[in-house]
């Protein structure tokens, strides 16, 4: 997920000047001093579910799926999950030095890239889930893949974020579209773990291992293939549709601040401004550790559900209660996100640790429920909490430096950049690590030491990055929101 900034010239940002259709869309029922429609947030939040429906799908299941239904080995999986995560992170800065770069179309500097991306992404996704005749170059082919997606993922979600800053100056305003795009993408996250989840449900769950079956035999159920294909072809169909809704919906607006020579700083110049913004580096680095661990409590879940408890018939019912805990729970989070600071509701996170920990200890049905519901809260708040800050931290940087507008895309691509990368690791160390244990790829049942390793991962490895990013987060001053005078004269 990514939002993305306004505030400061960016990699030779050339913007020509606003045309007259750009100021009749900035008008009309969003004329009020900065003031978002309903309509208008509604069809911005839209724009984010499809990425959110396939990440979440793959959050969940690709690791599930290359090891049990197209058998790669654990090392091999390690590197197409490292590839594709290290392959979106290498995108996300080069997305932003080239949308920056890019002019102003009648549809807008952003909108094109969100548009032109869209078919390609979806083919991407598609194939992803489909299983090749052959099996000895499998491991290459999720692995290019992946990294395909991933890239294609990236310059989809940049400019689309980007959006937010070219809303509203409002800063209210802009909290307002980042709560409603964070409860879509929510939505969106519950519907494809939902929508993938019960169509693959016939190709796992506890039929697929008989009592007399040996450790080490393989039982794959032959419609597997064939349920996932239908999966991935459901959720690819999202991205043509919510792509529509975006561009009829939501248009772009002209910086009306960005002077008339178009160029601004150079992209590395940019760059090193804002990684030297102390605001900046504690908020990237302690989600590097928040945003880490729920990826890997993601991706493990399943896993853990199926081979390290007795659970492989309630993962789908936990899944959803995660996912409904986090979607209901948004709203609230937006509440006291404004009514007691962003600082305070950064301990909401803390919740799952606990329950995490519960969970690798006691794997009963009605502990798991309850670990799901809690974790649910915690990964609301921790996927909130960013994107809320960051247009903070941003008008703090302007108002420091006051550089003009411009460095948006720079601000959140190199920040996606680092959590993607904190991302990759985590998750390519920790699949590498089953490996190691022995983990056998479409085995019915694994060794004590695979057991060992999940439970591991599924509660002290999440715990102890939580912790860590918190400690950084709680430490020094945190930016001030500016006033609306402010904010008018940053646009100025």
């Amino acid at each position: 997920m990514a939002v993305y900034r306004e505030e400061i010239p960016g990699p030779s940002l050339e913007t020509p000047s606003p045309s007259p259709e750009a100021h009749t869309s900035a008008q009309g029922s969003d004329s009020g001093a900065g003031h978002l429609s309903f309509y208008r947030k509604l069809c911005y939040g839209i724009g984010g579910v499809p990425n959110q429906v396939a990440s979440s799908a793959i959050a969940f299941y690709l690791q599930l799926f290359l090891l049990d239904v197209a058998q790669i080995p654990a090392a091999q999986v390690s590197l197409v999950l490292f590839g594709g995560k290290v392959s979106g992170a290498a995108a996300d800065p080069l997305a932003g030095f080239l949308i920056n770069r890019s002019r102003r179309t009648g549809s807008g500097r952003l909108m094109p890239w969100v548009l032109g991306c869209t078919p390609f992404i979806a083919l991407a996704y598609f194939f992803l889930w489909f299983l090749p005749p052959f099996s000895t170059l499998r491991g290459l082919w999720y692995t290019t893949l992946y990294c395909l997606f991933q890239a294609l993922a990236t310059f989809f979600q940049v400019p689309y974020t980007a959006l937010t800053m070219l809303l509203t100056p409002n800063p209210k305003e802009r909290d307002s579209a980042t709560a409603y795009r964070m409860t879509l993408e929510m939505v969106g996250t519950l519907m494809g773990a939902t929508i993938h989840g019960l169509i693959v449900s016939g190709a796992h769950g506890s039929h697929r291992c008989k009592e007399d079956m040996l450790p080490g035999e393989v039982a794959v159920s032959p419609n597997a293939t064939r349920l996932y294909f239908i999966a991935a072809a459901v959720v690819a169909l999202t991205y043509p549709v919510c792509s529509t809704l975006l561009y009829l919906g939501v248009k772009e607006q002209s910086d009306p601040s960005t002077p008339a020579s178009g160029q601004g700083l150079g992209f590395l110049t940019g760059l090193g401004l804002t990684v030297r913004h102390r605001p900046y580096l504690k908020l990237v680095i302690s989600f590097l550790f928040i945003s880490a661990a729920v990826q890997v409590e993601q991706s493990y879940l399943v896993l853990f559900c199926t081979h390290a408890s007795q659970l492989q018939d309630h993962v789908q019912g936990m899944v959803l209660t995660i996912l409904v805990s986090a979607v209901l729970s948004t709203p609230m989070w937006e509440w006291v996100l404004q009514r007691f600071g962003k600082r305070m509701s950064a301990l909401g996170i803390c919740a799952m640790v606990p329950f995490a920990i519960l969970l690798a200890a006691v794997p009963m049905v009605p502990v798991a429920y309850v670990v799901a519901f809690v974790s649910g809260l915690s990964i609301a708040v921790s996927l909130l909490l960013p994107w809320s800050m960051l247009p903070d931290v941003v008008d703090d940087f302007q108002l420091q430096h006051q550089h003009g507008p411009g460095l948006e895309t720079i601000f959140y691509s190199s920040y996606v950049f680092f959590t993607k990368l904190s991302g990759a690791g985590a998750l390519g160390i920790s699949t590498l690590s089953l490996d190691f244990a022995g983990y056998e790829s479409g085995a019915c049942r694994q060794s004590e030491q695979v057991v060992v390793t999940l439970k591991v991962l599924i509660g002290a490895v999440p715990t102890s990055m939580i912790l860590i990013g918190l400690c950084i987060l709680m430490v020094g001053p945190t930016p001030k929101v500016p006033s609306r005078a402010n904010s008018r004269s940053l646009g100025r």
